[in-house]
């Protein structure tokens, strides 16, 4: 195997993902191959019981609260097993989304990254999805950002619904954004918005690093949309008691790359490496056309 192999799989049982993935694994093990195992509690624990030999289990990516920290760590597993002599890896493991409680703009973008993210290594991925809890929209997207599918037990194919770069995940409408908002500018200055940013949020409940967090993500937005957007550019922040959550719109079409804000660049001054940082600081990112343009959503503090 050369080259990261992305293939997903879909289940409605109990017994089907065990059917689906315990030989995935053990052919794996039989094979010699480093096999790993990142799945939520519940399936980690029906594979613990059903397959033998020297599997290695780590949490699941619902234990990464961050599709970035998520690609982080697996890059440095998959290089350090590389680095070690190892010519061929599996690795079977859960994605989050709304079924399990989690907002899933950035890892529907998450499973678009990975095609390029895990590229250079000789991994074999599959990410089962269970019908049962996945809302429909999530597994258009999981068709569209996945090259194979395994139809069945040791049946693998080719997916004729892959369709390369971003998932066509639509941008959800934050709750906050029913109330009126706090700060709403049109082509200011990032100086300007982390000005008015600063006196917006003194008196909500965040910590100093959570501050500090909304006035970098408004700067960062507003510079990134006046460099690579199209005007007009319009900033926008919604706070509660805890939570403070910014959007920053422009009339362009967005970046195209789906690693853009999940793994560290300097191809470009703004759209890269700060978009990253937000993507590893913030409680929630999300980026994507909308009904007022190309929107990125930064939430911090509280729930999301």
């Amino acid at each position: 195997m050369t080259g990261f192999f992305h293939e997903t799989a879909f289940y409605g049982s109990d017994d089907d993902f065990l059917a689906l993935v315990v030989p995935f694994l053990e052919d794996g093990l039989r094979a010699g191959e480093v096999v790993v195992a990142a799945c939520a509690e519940r399936n980690a624990g029906l594979l613990r019981g059903a397959v033998g030999g020297d599997v290695l289990f780590l949490p699941g990516a619902d234990q990464y609260s961050r599709p970035s920290d998520s690609i982080s760590t697996y890059r440095e597993l998959f290089r350090e097993h590389t680095d070690a002599g190892a010519r061929h890896m599996r690795v079977v493991g859960d994605v989050p989304h709304p079924g399990t409680g989690a907002s899933w703009d950035w890892w529907a973008r998450y499973e678009a990254a990975v095609n390029q993210a895990y590229a250079e290594f000789p991994v074999w991925g599959l990410c089962p999805y269970d019908t049962r809890t996945t809302p429909a929209d999530v597994l258009a997207d999981v068709v569209s950002t996945h090259p194979n599918i395994a139809v069945g037990p040791e049946v693998h194919e080719a997916n004729p619904g892959f369709r390369d770069g971003l998932a066509g995940t639509r941008q959800v409408t934050d709750a906050l954004e029913h109330r009126a908002p706090l700060i709403d500018l049109v082509d200011v200055t990032a100086g300007a918005v982390r000005e008015a940013v600063g006196s917006a949020i003194g008196g909500i409940a965040l910590s100093e690093d959570g501050a500090h967090d909304v006035v970098y993500a408004a700067s960062e937005i507003v510079t990134n949309g006046l460099t690579h957007g199209v005007a007009p550019v319009r900033f926008r922040l919604w706070a509660d008691e805890s939570r403070v959550l910014v959007a920053v719109t422009d009339q362009g079409s967005g970046p195209a790359d789906p690693l853009v804000g999940l793994m560290p660049t300097t191809a470009t001054r703004s759209a890269g490496l700060g978009l990253w940082i937000l993507h590893r600081t913030c409680d929630y990112v999300s980026m994507g056309q909308d009904s007022d343009g190309f929107t990125v959503r930064v939430s911090v503090g509280g729930q999301t």
